[in-house]
């Protein structure tokens, strides 16, 4: 292993110990059986292009360069660990931070969906977190919807001139803070409102879960400012074998 290397692992160690330290951390997981059926296939379905397209992203990132492994594992790892890390927000869900703006930005928002069905369905299968009939829809809102948005983000501050932390910052935050969104639009189709319907149902949601997922978003955002500086600084090469240098993203 290079020195380059252990600089890494070394980083990707850091980073774990700084999630596991935290005390919650910013997006959800539905349940086992909390949606019914229909709503399961349906988010599945609109899921499996974005699954399909990473995994071309994927090959394609690689085959360009195989030390763009070694950040592909490390963006999988750091999903995995900072979105296992969960608080209790409404019944049925949770409340932690997701992970996938990083990896949005490194790869670009395809590459992440299949970063993101490979940790949910660990995540499922291990640690009860999340379940395998709802994987569509989580897979839909933190590795599909969560990871396009903060890559959007990140490229309109790059054209507004924002300072590049300060768009790392805004596009992970705001990334977390869709993934809820989506989450609760999830949760208000499947169980409307006896009174104010669809609408109600996602006002409601949108409020039980926003107290613990704002403050989370904003932890999110700076802790991913902090990887990308230290990548930066340990590991530009690899930066430039996935074209995060000159804006190559797929």
């Amino acid at each position: 292993m290079t020195n380059r290397q252990k600089k890494l692992v070394r980083l990707t160690a850091c980073a774990a110990l700084l999630c596991g330290a935290l005390p919650a951390a910013g997006a959800m997981h539905i349940m086992e059986g909390f949606l019914p059926p229909s709503m399961c296939v349906l988010w599945g379905v609109l899921a499996l292009p974005f699954l399909l397209a990473g995994y071309f992203s994927i090959k394609r990132t690689v085959a360009h360069d195989r030390r763009a492994i070694t950040l592909v594992a490390m963006a999988g790892a750091f999903i995995f660990v900072i979105s296992s890390l969960k608080i209790p927000s409404v019944t049925g869900s949770c409340s932690h931070m997701t992970g996938t703006g990083l990896g949005a930005i490194l790869f670009g928002p395809s590459a992440v969906s299949i970063l993101g069905v490979i940790v949910l369905l660990f995540q499922a299968i291990l640690l009860a977190h999340g379940g395998l009939t709802t994987l569509g829809a989580n897979v839909f809102s933190m590795a599909v919807a969560g990871p396009f948005v903060s890559y959007g983000i990140y490229k309109l501050c790059q054209r507004l001139r924002v300072n590049k932390m300060v768009s790392v910052f805004l596009a992970a935050a705001l990334g977390d803070l869709l993934t809820y969104c989506v989450t609760s639009v999830q949760l208000a189709a499947a169980y409307p409102s006896a009174t104010g319907g669809f609408f109600g149902s996602l006002i409601e949601f949108l409020g039980v879960f926003a107290p613990t997922q704002l403050p989370l978003a904003l932890v999110e955002g700076a802790l991913t400012v902090v990887i990308m500086v230290a990548l930066e600084s340990y590991a530009r090469p690899e930066l430039r074998a996935v074209g995060f240098e000159e804006g190559h993203k797929a």
